[in-house]
């Protein structure tokens, strides 16, 4: 009887921890979990390169399903998400944030702000992206925050986003940039200016 007993013991601690790791490696639990994953860190922006190509495995093929990203082969897009300032505390609509960047090893490329459930935020800002089109081929600069300071050229609303994620696509990435991201990305900084009732 008890080895009958240490059997099923077995069996049910071996059935929980095998569902909760894939669901944890899935992106699914807990709730709320990020898109920032992978084996490509470029300054605090994740990706995974396998995303929408049949190399990708089951964890990510489960992650992209629950994200809704709409994922295309790496020789016509990447996707590097981050989550962190460049502090590395979560980002967040109860503050403010200056992103920079400059030209990118890529086509065309855009960053779009999503909330914690990977979805656009409901706001009636009509500002959740900026990309190559409107910012140009140089330097660039954009605010996040939940309201539009006055003196902003480009702004990307956070209003209603609680813990927020953004997500840099960039398409038809050049060769060099899939040999080596690192090297060859210069990805966007992110900085925190003020939060609460400091923030602009």
């Amino acid at each position: 009887m008890l080895r009958v007993l240490v059997w099923l013991a077995a069996v049910v601690a071996g059935g929980a921890l095998g569902l909760g790791s894939a669901l944890y490696m899935a992106g699914l639990w807990p709730e709320g979990r990020s898109l920032a994953f992978g084996n490509v860190d470029v300054d605090g922006w994740r990706g995974d390169f396998a995303t929408g190509s049949e190399a990708a495995d089951p964890y990510t093929r489960a992650r992209v399903a629950r994200h809704g990203l709409l994922a295309l082969a790496k020789t016509e897009a990447v996707y590097l998400t981050r989550n962190t300032d460049s502090a590395g505390k979560r980002l967040s609509a109860d503050c403010t944030y200056r992103l920079t960047g400059g030209a990118m090893a890529a086509g065309w490329w855009s960053v779009t702000l999503y909330d914690a459930h990977s979805m656009l935020p409901a706001n009636t800002g009509g500002a959740l992206s900026i990309d190559a089109s409107r910012m140009g081929a140089g330097a660039w600069e954009a605010v996040i925050a939940p309201e539009r300071p006055a003196d902003a050229a480009h702004w990307i609303s956070s209003r209603n986003a609680g813990a927020f994620d953004l997500t840099l696509r960039l398409y038809m990435p050049e060769p060099a940039l899939l040999e080596a991201p690192g090297r060859t990305l210069a990805a966007p900084r992110l900085e925190r200016l003020s939060c609460g009732k400091d923030a602009a």
